[in-house]
């Protein structure tokens, strides 16, 4: 995906699509905090066990984020950001199951294997749709905002009021 071959219309609705992407990769990372309790109280645990849903998605993603950064380099960022799509999707799928403190945790740790494929690949493919200048320095922008957005929007507990809560 090269700035010549697409339309100024359509870079736009790129960046629309991976924009949402990163704002899901920092919304999971932040979202989790407000619904620990009702997670703990759901799970019937007790202690520091549960810190370890929100410390194995931050190993994870901080851990491999410049060795899948590289992984988009050579492989092509398409191709790493759809793989790390469709592990997210499986891992959140795996998190809304888990019966147990050792499955969230274990899918937790592949939501942020997933945060760390699909956070450089999408910001990648973003340097490459906009040609360098004014349109390039908007798009970052915008990037840099919706990361913002992500984190406040996680951390604040927009998601929370949807979890049910335990017994």
């Amino acid at each position: 995906m090269t700035t010549s071959n697409l339309s100024q219309t359509r870079r736009w609705q790129v960046l629309a699509l991976l924009g949402t992407a990163f704002v899901m990769t920092i919304l999971d990372g932040t979202s989790l905090l407000a619904a620990l309790p009702a997670i703990e109280g759901h799970l019937r645990l007790h202690g520091p066990a549960i810190q370890w849903t929100v410390t194995a998605y931050a190993l994870a993603f901080s851990g491999l984020l410049l060795l899948c950064g590289r992984a988009a380099d050579l492989l092509g960022g398409r191709r790493v950001f759809i793989a790390g799509m469709v592990l997210r999707v499986v891992a959140s799928l795996a998190c809304g199951l888990a019966p147990s403190i050792q499955a969230l945790v274990a899918a937790r740790a592949m939501q942020g294997v997933s945060a760390a494929i699909t956070a450089p690949a999408a910001l990648s493919m973003v340097m490459n749709t906009f040609p360098e200048g004014i349109e390039r320095n908007k798009a970052l922008g915008i990037w840099g905002g919706l990361g913002g957005f992500g984190a406040t929007a996680g951390l604040l507990g927009v998601q929370p009021r949807y979890v049910q809560k335990g017994p």
